[in-house]
């Protein structure tokens, strides 16, 4: 059974963590999330699709040297990764010190994709690699989002369990449980 905390444990805990886990379906919220922890705790960002998953033009990166990327970049003292990832969970996760889910609903998560791909499209988010234009989601990844709790979700516990059985795990499950988690980030200590 994973170790599950209070949004007010997860802040306290935050202040002071090195190695943090945003995970989740797409559209929910990660990245940005992400992007704004790492502001307020001055900790190094990693995408996964960016650094790791995605070559320019929407090349996949070879299989053992994404493993590569990711092992060296695990060793690393301090990160935030944002990016779910389950098969390489045996990686990042006995580094870990906090793993943050972003739960949202999937209505919430395919109403995210298709208003960031309104939003950037044909340019590059920041998240992502070099040259991997944003573009309008189509059936399969609008699929992928709507089967993730069926298809994804059990993979990701059983992982959460195998590898990191200690470390505590925060569902975030609204858009309003991630601010209040910023807003306690932002109270004095």
């Amino acid at each position: 059974m994973t170790v599950s905390i209070s949004l007010e444990e997860a802040a306290e805990r935050l202040r002071t963590a090195e190695r943090v886990m945003v995970i989740g379906c797409s559209g929910g919220g990660k990245s940005t999330l992400s992007q704004k922890l790492c502001a307020r705790l001055a900790i190094p960002y990693v995408s996964m699709d960016r650094d790791f998953y995605w070559l320019p033009g929407w090349v996949k990166r070879d299989k053992a040297e994404e493993r590569a990327l990711i092992a060296e970049t695990a060793a690393r003292e301090r990160w935030l990764m944002d990016g779910s990832g389950p098969s390489t969970f045996d990686l990042r996760l006995p580094r870990a010190q906090m793993v943050l889910w972003v739960r949202l609903p999937r209505w919430r998560c395919l109403l995210g994709v298709t208003r960031r791909g309104l939003r950037h499209r044909g340019q590059t988010r920041p998240e992502m690699a070099p040259g991997c234009l944003e573009k309008f989601p189509d059936r399969e990844f609008m699929s992928y989002i709507w089967h993730f709790e069926k298809r994804f979700v059990p993979i990701i516990l059983l992982q959460l369990q195998r590898y990191g059985p200690d470390v505590p795990v925060v569902q975030l499950k609204s858009h309003e449980q991630m601010r209040r988690l910023l807003d306690l980030l932002d109270a004095p200590a």
